[in-house]
């Protein structure tokens, strides 16, 4: 019973969030645009003709967002464990980004083009055990580094969605290690009581 009444509450908060009613308005597949939207605006990292990976795209707002501001001169990569309708101007791969396989299709589908920005929103199925689930999306984090340090242009960007916790210190330190400048973002369309924050390493050295 307890758990009907949470799933309740949550689908009313949900009907009634400001920015789900704006996806709708505008199109987009999911809230989670407006994150992208507000740190793309106030960092510039999405401009015309650029190539961009995005990583755990489904369901695809985070990819619709990066092709309107690349355009039709810039490329987009969306991949994702799970299914994606499919997206105008936007390649898609189905995969386990944890698997080689892959990231031999990114890299494939990259070809000869240099790639500027990689943007991560994965997450890992939440299972509700704290300790867990924070070592799952730190794993995920960590992937997602380890391919931006190997892929990335150099001056690219780099934009990760990571969740406060026992390795988050650590995964900072890595995160500046390789980047000129790395900053802490919690856009408005992040729910307060998550403990999610973006991660922005700006200029690959």
């Amino acid at each position: 019973m307890k758990h009907a009444k949470t799933s309740k509450a949550w689908m009313k908060e949900h009907v009634n969030d400001y920015f789900v009613k704006q996806a709708k308005k505008e199109g987009y597949r999911s809230r989670a645009a407006y994150k992208l939207l507000e740190i793309a605006e106030r960092d510039h990292i999405l401009k015309s003709g650029i190539t961009v990976v995005d990583l755990g795209a489904a369901p695809g707002s985070w990819s619709q967002v990066a092709f309107n501001k690349v355009g039709a001169k810039g490329k987009v990569i969306a991949l994702d464990i799970l299914e994606m309708k499919p997206l105008t101007g936007v390649t898609f791969i189905q995969d386990d980004f944890s698997e080689t396989c892959a990231i031999n299709q990114l890299t494939n589908c990259l070809g000869e083009n240099q790639l500027d920005l990689v943007i991560s929103d994965m997450a890992p199925n939440i299972s509700g055990i704290v300790v867990s689930d924070q070592a799952k999306s730190m794993y995920l984090a960590e992937l997602a580094l380890t391919f931006a340090m190997e892929r990335l242009n150099y001056d690219g960007n780099f934009l990760v969605k990571v969740f406060q916790g026992i390795d988050f210190d650590q995964f900072l330190r890595e995160m500046r290690a390789g980047f000129k400048k790395v900053v802490i973002r919690k856009p408005k369309a992040s729910r307060n009581r998550s403990n999610e924050l973006y991660l922005l390493g700006l200029g690959k050295k």
